[in-house]
């Protein structure tokens, strides 16, 4: 599949698709409800309990709006670093690898914040990583604050996003303290009109968020959800000392666009540290850049087999914690 991916053939789009399904084929026959968590951010809880005494009667509605949401993320992200040229030539690697390694565990596979977050998180990129070339950058960063703060609508700790606003800011442009004022102002616009919502119906003080705080635990992982994460982390590895080698070679802005990348990275996976009800499921956050890396441990091997046969261990991990994993 690596040789099919490396191509950039329009079909490509399709046998993504398929290729996703194949993955995820037990979610499809066995689709997984969506719960309401104290994590949760409350306006994805109020959602689901709107859309819930609906959907529970067609259960499968669940997995398609959760594959369309991953199918769309992958293609799109792809689409991003396609354009900013991050990769020597156009492919569908990271895409595929997106599709891969969302797959290794059922959490992340079910309608959930951390799904929706993504899809805001793949424009925030987007708009950060071409910031220099961008003729309105004030309304840009208002755009991208805004976004940021319906995040923590759906999830309180996406807060932590806001750094890796500042930290480009800071890699991109001559640092201005005004730029920073209409970022953190367009964070807070959200939390400003629902405030002003919750004082005109008279709920201000009865209002409750929960999920921030920082804890020193964290969840217990199974041997099995360790060994996932620690083949995650090594083609995370894999795939940076390929971009490391070949970086050199680009030009100033696509470095930058990677280091960005490799920040983007670190903030969301260190996220899920700042919520007392985490787990493993908002580590979702930080597959969107990890595909990046692991689509170049797939892309720069000059000797093919060894994507092909890293490609096949990881959809032979996915069969198995799908179909004989008790």
């Amino acid at each position: 599949m690596t040789g099919i991916f490396r191509a950039n053939n329009p079909l490509n789009t399709f046998l993504l698709f398929v290729y996703g399904i194949f993955l995820k084929l037990v979610w499809l026959l066995h689709p997984q409800i969506p719960l309401i968590e104290k994590s949760s951010g409350f306006l994805f809880n109020d959602i689901i309990s709107t859309v819930r005494p609906y959907f529970d009667l067609y259960p499968s509605s669940y997995f398609v709006i959760t594959y369309l949401l991953l199918f769309i993320q992958a293609v799109t992200f792809n689409q991003v670093i396609t354009s900013r040229r991050l990769m020597q030539k156009p492919n569908y690697l990271p895409a595929m690898s997106y599709l891969l390694i969302t797959s290794f565990f059922p959490e992340w596979n079910v309608l959930s914040p951390a799904l929706i977050i993504n899809s805001f998180l793949i424009w925030v990129w987007s708009k950060m990583s071409n910031l220099n070339n961008n003729q309105h950058p004030k309304s840009t960063l208002f755009n991208v604050g805004i976004a940021i703060g319906i995040c923590t609508f759906f999830y309180l700790p996406c807060f932590a996003f806001a750094a890796l606003i500042i930290l480009t800011l800071l890699i991109t442009r001559p640092p201005k303290v005004a730029e920073w004022l209409i970022t953190f102002i367009g964070i807070l616009t959200p939390w400003y009109f629902l405030a002003s919502y919750l004082f005109f119906t008279n709920r201000l003080y009865s209002f409750r968020v929960s999920g921030l705080g920082i804890s020193h635990s964290f969840f217990k992982p199974a041997v099995m959800e360790i060994a996932g994460l620690s083949f995650i982390a090594l083609m995370i590895v894999m795939g940076a000392f390929f971009v490391q080698s070949s970086v050199s070679k680009q030009v100033l802005q696509v470095r930058k666009n990677w280091a960005l990348l490799f920040l983007f990275l670190i903030i969301s996976t260190a996220i899920p540290f700042l919520d007392l009800h985490h787990s493993i499921g908002y580590w979702l956050l930080a597959l969107i850049p990890a595909s990046a890396f692991i689509g170049c441990a797939f892309y720069y091997p000059r000797t093919r087999w060894i994507p092909m046969v890293l490609q096949w261990i990881m959809v032979g991990f996915v069969v198995y914690m799908q179909y004989f994993k008790k």
